[in-house]
């Protein structure tokens, strides 16, 4: 495990990303290209976007009950997917092919509070839960990162579902990037998104 942010590192995005941490999913995949993933999802092309921003408009024109639309690029060895208010990368039919032979860490927030958070390797998901009760946790390894769990910011108590979640709700999101992070070495900035060129495709949802 590499890196060693935590949640609050990542206030920036709330404050220049409002409209994408109200409902949104980041997939980062390794060992494969933007183009790479997107054919291996069956995207078809939409062209290219510069900065995350860009892609807000696309997602809500073009995404459906069954077609998402998703932007990917380069970062290092890794291509990161992002998807305004998707769900491509935590769909368990897509992303266990997608993860043979490669590592796959996402996070999902949906406009009704519905989180998630995963980790795939080599066709097996090790690792989901949600980021408001990670006492919770499944998949083949579902232990084997408490350590890095705390130390990203998640509280691993067990909370009441009827419970005040506002103040633990401020700090999710930048949990789930700090784990993130540790997984795969990859810490997403400011810069990044403003200047990252994504290749851009619509997916067809797997059924089942």
């Amino acid at each position: 495990m590499t890196g060693m942010t935590t949640a609050t590192d990542y206030a920036w995005l709330k404050e220049r990303y409002q409209l994408l941490m109200e409902a949104y999913c980041l997939t980062l995949v390794r060992d494969i290209t933007p183009e790479g993933l997107l054919g291996e999802l069956g995207a078809d092309g939409r062209g290219r976007i510069v900065g995350v921003d860009g892609l807000g408009g696309p997602s809500y024109e073009f995404s459906g009950p069954s077609r998402l639309f998703v932007g990917a690029t380069a970062v290092a060895d890794w291509t990161l997917m992002v998807e305004f208010n998707g769900y491509l990368g935590i769909t368990d039919k897509a992303m266990l092919p997608v993860s043979r032979g490669r590592r796959v860490v996402s996070h999902f927030l949906n406009v009704n509070a519905v989180d998630r958070f995963c980790w795939y390797e080599d066709g097996d998901l090790r690792l989901h839960f949600e980021p408001l009760f990670a006492d919770a946790r499944y998949g083949s390894r579902p232990d084997e990162l408490l350590a890095e769990m705390r130390e990203s910011g998640f509280d691993l108590a067990e909370r009441d579902e009827d419970g005040d979640h506002d103040a633990y709700y401020s700090i999710l999101t930048g949990a789930s990037f700090a784990l993130a992070h540790r997984l795969t070495g990859i810490r997403l900035t400011p810069e990044l998104f403003a200047t990252a060129e994504f290749r851009c495709g619509v997916a067809s949802v797997p059924r089942g």
